[in-house]
């Protein structure tokens, strides 16, 4: 599984927005399960939002777009991502040093 770390900072008016398109895309999540996809969301006292997502390629789903990224709530939290933005996206590819119960598989459903 790779993971990547993808950061930026919302601007005040737009913090309600970003955290409303943020909890679509795991109400999304939830209701499609796509396998081999990992995805945690923290949303700093600053404004800073920061992404950590994995994805693993799974046999017989290979359509071009990812589990996360294919979900029309992704594709509406990206929609105008950039006026929300106070700051430029970092993205930066992240390995796993240590993980105490955080990234591990969500429970059964």
């Amino acid at each position: 599984m790779g993971y990547k770390l993808i950061r930026y900072s919302v601007k005040d008016t737009e913090l309600e927005t970003n955290r409303a398109l943020v909890a679509k895309v795991f109400e999304a999540l939830d209701e499609t399960a796509p396998q081999g996809v990992r995805y945690l969301v923290f949303e700093l006292d600053d404004g800073e939002f920061i992404h950590i997502v994995g994805e693993r390629h799974v046999v017989g789903e290979g359509n071009g777009a990812s589990g996360l990224t294919g979900l029309a709530a992704f594709e509406a939290f990206t929609r105008n991502h950039a006026e929300r933005r106070s700051t430029p996206v970092q993205r930066s590819p992240a390995r796993i040093i240590g993980n105490y119960h955080v990234l591990e598989a969500g429970k059964a459903g």
